[in-house]
């Protein structure tokens, strides 16, 4: 059996991150604004039956040289509102096709920095969905913050639109880390921000860390991992740094400063496993920790836990993912469809066309069933082949020879003791997580096409 160093050695390969299946990097720019129209329409046919909200803010002060999202920086007061007026065009001619009976249960605002952006334009978007759906009673409406940018009167104004949970981008507690990301640390200590979030009456907080980063070493990340675990927020996530440069070319700089060596990344991420085990955090998929009494731990512990290109969602919020705003991606049931990344060209195509794709996939009824077992396996470490061709309406011979499963194909993993197969159930083991992107890629048969860039799985 290999150690540690040697797995480690063995499964870092370059492979898809599963936020979608098929990958982001099959979209295809002949998808375009009747596409997505259609599957707007047909998704009202279709399962989930609720609704989710993805609205995306490409705006930052500054921005970070780490980072892997949409963003641009240097924009003015005018050229906000026209943005803000070009997102809300867009939820008033999507919302016009999607079925009124249909319950909104959750809502994400991402970025990009949302909590940058005057609180008055996040209350007229917000207002707008009031306007246009028909809300849950136990929605969920979370937005990311980062905390150089948020006061306490935010967190009041947030509370009063109807936001119920805040996600806070810390990524390290080291002013060093931060200064060499270049990103500002938090403007008020980041317990006063925790405590306030609680006294409003949130639901929920999240803290973001990152490891993986310049300066960061194995004994730092465990202080930092330390000190989030005292603000006892209900979740903890702890995302592996993806080096891309030949996709995000601002990475570039980081190079000169230097990383942790794949053997120290997991060692952060096992100490921090360990040390969220020990403070009583449920570990959820790969990167997310709850407390028990969370619905992420009690998902996981039915089985019902989901993923989206927002992260992890139960079963109960889950809804087809309808996503406004620049470079935003919609998540139907047969479909995906992403906005146009440069804001000014997303503005013209909306004020042009009331739609502004780049580029989408149609997905086909053979690959919604491997999304079916990929999901499962990221959020649950489990998967049932019986159960999946029973719930797809096929013949479990035909499930097989559509991924193409054989006991061969899994021998590394079952002799290096990360999983278990028997009878059609594959059981990943703890010590397997951290190489469940490796597992996912051995039911995907789109991995031999090799379309596109990916980061490394570990």
């Amino acid at each position: 059996m290999l150690n540690k160093r040697d797995l480690l050695k063995k499964y870092n390969q370059s492979g898809p991150r599963y936020t979608s299946y098929p990958p982001a990097t099959f979209f295809d720019s002949k998808f375009g604004n009747s596409d997505h129209e259609k599957y707007i329409i047909q998704s009202n046919q279709e399962k989930p039956e609720n609704i989710s909200i993805y609205i995306h803010i490409p705006f930052c002060p500054q921005i970070c040289h780490f980072c892997g999202c949409t963003t641009e920086t240097g924009f003015t007061k005018p050229f906000l509102e026209r943005y803000v007026d070009a997102v809300i065009k867009e939820i008033n001619y999507v919302a016009r096709r999607i079925n009124k009976k249909r319950k909104l249960t959750q809502i994400h605002w991402g970025g990009g920095t949302p909590n940058a952006i005057s609180y008055k334009y996040i209350e007229r978007i917000t207002n707008k969905l009031y306007e246009e759906f028909t809300f849950s009673k136990n929605y969920e409406m979370a937005i990311e913050c980062n905390p150089a940018h948020l006061e306490f009167r935010h967190i009041e104004l947030l509370k009063k639109f109807g936001f119920n949970r805040i996600s806070l981008g810390i990524q390290d507690f080291r002013n060093d880390v931060l200064d060499a990301i270049n990103r500002k640390p938090s403007k008020h200590p980041i317990n006063e921000i925790v405590a306030k979030i609680k006294s409003e009456g949130f639901t929920g907080t999240n803290i973001d860390l990152v490891y993986g980063l310049p300066l960061q070493t194995v004994s730092s990340f465990k202080k930092t991992v330390e000190k989030a675990i005292e603000l006892k927020t209900e979740r903890l996530v702890t995302f592996s740094y993806a080096h891309v440069p030949s996709v995000l070319p601002r990475q570039k700089i980081l190079e000169k400063i230097g990383f942790p060596s794949s053997n120290e990344k997991a060692e952060m991420y096992e100490n921090s496993y360990r040390k969220f085990i020990e403070s009583g955090y449920i570990s959820i998929g790969m990167d997310h920790y709850s407390l028990p009494n969370d619905e992420f731990a009690i998902a996981l512990k039915n089985k019902n836990l989901h993923r989206n290109f927002q992260g992890y969602c139960t079963r109960e919020t889950t809804g087809q993912v309808y996503a406004f705003g620049a470079s935003a991606i919609s998540q139907l049931n047969s479909a995906y469809s992403q906005n146009i990344k440069n804001a000014s060209q997303y503005i013209n195509a909306i004020e042009k066309n009331k739609l502004a794709v780049l580029r989408g996939y149609a997905v086909t009824n053979e690959q919604k069933i491997i999304r079916d077992i990929i999901n499962n396996l990221m959020c649950n470490y489990y998967v049932d082949l019986n159960k999946i061709a029973v719930d797809n309406k096929i013949k479990i011979n035909e499930l097989y020879n559509l991924i193409d499963f054989s006991i061969d194909n899994f021998i590394d993993f079952i002799e290096d003791e990360i999983l278990d197969i028997e009878s059609g159930k594959i059981i990943v083991y703890e010590k397997g997580r951290l190489f469940t992107r490796n597992i996912a890629m051995k039911f995907d048969p789109l991995v031999k096409i090799n379309i596109g860039t990916y980061s490394k799985t570990i």
